[in-house]
């Protein structure tokens, strides 16, 4: 279907679900994390293996990624969605069966039901970004859709952890069935867009099938330069996003600051990625991709410059995210160092950024997007190494030294948002 037949029709119905499944990617995804301080307490399991139920979702996009671009191509978006949303509902089923498990095999259900979650997540970011950028009709309508729907994952991503310390209270008591409230809200709203989805018309782009092997539509995809290296940006980028925040808690939690500030602090990351997004879906269609993410890049280079070269000496208040006794969220200042307030800035800059390198990435791939899409999302195991990565350079040099794993991997993006990004391989056939 072409840019134009798509800006013709109405197509609102479908956005709204794409975007509800934006959010989903961050709901599931999220809650992962604050699920592990619930295993620890119930099991007593080591920090590694409450962590474990997070790492699955970086893990299923390694494993998942070209399987599921192999799947867009052979059935379609919708079906793909589909499929996906099924997932996603029978991931979050086994964890709820962890509740009722015995306490013998109760950890062990949880890991296999993130895990599945997991496979879901990553077919879900599959379709949902050439989705909505079609849905938008390519160009910076198409970015603009990508931002709107990175708002919302953000939303989710401020909310989930906040939601499941109200429903937990004391950690110390902690149980999965206290998070059942969160498991009832993530099936609900996997079996409602389900059947909406399924009642719906969307466009497929280039649903027209192709007597191309596979294995020919993957090596096609692999000789665009700007792809090749948009994939590699998206490694970096998700590596970029969560390291950034991730060691900076570590650091400041072997500071005067403690580890509660230095959790409100990284809140404040997330937050500030949010408010990037919104301004990101505004701007969106007025500013192209390549624009905002030089932009981007170049400030986040300055920020995080600044951060390793500034004395941890010379503090700051910094409003921050915090949570009062009660459970009410509510802004407050903490003294922290500076250098934090410049990690903290960085959010405004990383928020955009996902929805730029998949749109410069994709540019042109006519039928090799599909399969295109599933090597782009085995990258997003970036979000895994990258900042394994930077922690063994603080283990080696300090915290602060670490950030210069960030600041390489901005000014690889810089580059790829200037040179990398050009598509200078027009000549090849992509009908």
């Amino acid at each position: 279907m072409t840019t134009e037949n798509v800006q013709q029709k109405n197509y609102l119905l479908p956005i709204i679900m794409m975007i509800a499944l934006f959010g989903m990617i961050s709901f599931v995804t999220n809650l992962a994390a604050p699920m592990g301080q619930v295993l620890k307490e119930q099991f007593g399991v080591s920090n590694f293996q409450g962590l474990l139920g997070n790492a699955a979702n970086f893990i299923a996009y390694a494993v998942m990624g070209i399987p599921g671009g192999i799947l867009l191509q052979r059935v379609g978006y919708k079906k793909t969605a589909l499929i996906a949303i099924a997932v996603g509902f029978l991931g979050v089923f086994i964890q709820f069966l962890s509740g009722h498990a015995s306490e013998t095999s109760a950890f062990g259900v949880y890991l296999l039901g993130a895990f599945v979650a997991g496979f879901s997540m990553c077919l879900l970011n599959i379709v949902v970004n050439p989705m909505l950028n079609t849905l938008g009709g390519g160009g910076n309508k198409g970015n603009q859709l990508i931002q709107v729907g990175g708002s919302f994952n953000s939303l989710m991503a401020t909310f989930t952890p906040a939601f499941v310390g109200v429903l937990i209270g004391e950690a110390a008591k902690a149980n999965i069935k206290d998070v059942f409230p969160v498991m009832y809200i993530a099936m609900a709203v996997f079996a409602t867009v389900f059947f909406v989805l399924m009642a719906v018309r969307i466009p497929e782009p280039h649903a027209a099938a192709t007597k191309e092997p596979l294995k020919n539509l993957m090596s096609g995809a692999l000789k665009f330069r700007h792809f090749v290296l948009g994939a590699i940006a998206i490694f970096v980028y998700v590596g970029v996003e969560i390291g950034t925040p991730g060691v900076m808690i570590y650091w400041l939690s072997e500071t005067p600051v403690g580890k509660t500030t230095a959790g409100f602090v990284a809140g404040t990351y997330w937050f500030l990625m949010l408010i990037g997004r919104l301004l990101g879906a505004s701007l969106g269609s007025k500013i192209s991709s390549r624009t905002m993410l030089t932009v981007t890049s170049l400030v986040g280079l300055i920020l995080i410059l600044s951060a390793i070269l500034s004395p941890v000496s010379r503090e700051i208040a910094l409003p921050v995210l915090q949570r009062s006794d009660a459970g009410a969220l509510s802004f407050g200042m903490a003294q922290v160092p500076i250098n934090a307030m410049f990690i903290v800035l960085v959010g405004l800059c990383t928020s955009i950024m996902w929805g730029g390198i998949f749109n410069l990435a994709v540019e042109g791939l006519g039928k090799y997007l599909a399969a295109a899409s599933g090597i782009f999302m085995v990258l997003v195991c970036g979000g895994g190494i990258l900042p394994a990565l930077q922690g063994w350079v603080a283990d080696v040099a300090g915290y602060l030294s670490s950030y210069w794993v960030i600041f390489a991997g901005l000014a690889y993006l810089l580059y790829y948002a200037l040179i990398g990004s050009k598509n200078v391989n027009k000549d090849i056939p992509v009908d």
